[in-house]
C-alpha cells in the first residue's frame, strides 16, 4: 500500500498493481456527511485515514462476501 487518505467527501487507499501502476480504491461518504464551509460549499481536505476505524467498521459487517453459488448470475 502506498498510502491512505480521508478527503472529507471520500476515503481512499492507494496501491500498486504487479506492473507498478498506481491504483486508487475509494468510496464516497453519503452527501449529508460531506464537510461544508460557511457558505454551504464543499470543504474537501486531505487527512490521514483512520485505519483502525476502517478495520473496526469492516469487523461490524456480517459476512458481506457472497458464498460460492450465491453471487450474481448471468441472465442469458
Amino acid at each position: 500500500m502506498d498510502g491512505a487518505a480521508d478527503h472529507g467527501v471520500s476515503e481512499a487507499l492507494y496501491l500498486r498493481d504487479p506492473d507498478e501502476n498506481g491504483v486508487e480504491l475509494y468510496w464516497d461518504r453519503p452527501k449529508d456527511e460531506w464537510p461544508r464551509d460557511v457558505d454551504g460549499g464543499i470543504a474537501m481536505y486531505t487527512r490521514a485515514l483512520d485505519m483502525e476505524g476502517l478495520l473496526a467498521a469492516a469487523d461490524d459487517v456480517e459476512d458481506p462476501a457472497p458464498k460460492v453459488g450465491e453471487g450474481p448470475r448471468d441472465l442469458g
